[in-house]
């Protein structure tokens, strides 16, 4: 893919050395930062394709800095790179704000490979409008302000992500995969019956009470959002 500007927030010296000469060398343009307060400042100007940080970090920990940023707005995607590897330590680094997680020692290939996905992300995401409509249903991003017909409903932070996932998406049928990958941010069991459990309640808040059903089972496939009067 065309060339990537990297940011790696990492304070081993060596381990930083390494990664930025392997970018280097697969054709992309890579800096260093060698504590959180420094990555922190290189991050905030958003002109970074991707974040590569990891988590134990002098002067500002790696989830503080990436929380940080998010509530900044900086919305760069961050790759977690760290040694703590266990399912808890993931969880948490992706509930702070992190895209994806990779646990030390890992083959550069992976990580080259992960940061590329990332990157194609954000280049897809560039021209996303403010406000989702669908119908009488409008989903203002900027504010998290959900209306039909002018109502307003409230939503949970994990009911909003999934309605903002499926309105991207009108008119298209969202699998259980995508919904997990992408709304979750992580590879659940794909038998958990979490995603039934919300897009229940969403269905409640979004249709009941009104004539058209907007979301939809598409059955043996997944979940769509659309007009119902088309």
């Amino acid at each position: 893919m065309p060339d990537m500007r990297i940011l790696i927030i990492e304070d081993d010296v060596e381990a930083a050395a390494y990664l930025t000469k392997a970018f280097r060398e697969a054709g992309h343009v890579a800096d260093h930062a060698a504590d959180g307060l420094d990555g922190y400042a290189m991050a905030r100007d958003g002109t970074y394709d991707v974040l590569i940080v990891d988590r134990m970090l002098p002067k500002l920990d790696g989830l503080s800095l990436i929380g940080g940023l998010r509530e900044q707005k900086v919305e760069t995607p961050v790759l977690i790179l760290s040694a703590l590897g266990q399912v808890d330590d993931r969880v948490k680094g992706l509930r702070a704000g992190g895209d994806d997680y990779l646990a030390k020692p890992y083959a550069f290939s992976e990580l080259l490979a992960r940061v590329e996905v990332l990157a194609r992300r954000r280049g897809n995401g560039a021209a996303e409008p403010t406000v989702y409509r669908v119908g009488g249903l409008e989903l203002d991003r900027l504010s998290h302000k959900l209306t039909r017909n002018g109502r307003e409903i409230a939503m949970q932070p994990r009911e909003y992500r999934l309605l903002e996932y499926l309105m991207k998406h009108a008119g298209q049928v969202v699998t259980r995969t995508m919904l997990l990958e992408n709304v979750w941010d992580y590879h659940f069991d794909p038998q958990t019956n979490v995603i039934d459990v919300h897009i229940s309640r969403l269905r409640s808040k979004i249709d009941k009470g009104f004539d058209t059903p907007l979301l939809h089972t598409i059955r043996g496939a997944g979940y769509m959002i659309r007009d119902g009067s088309r």
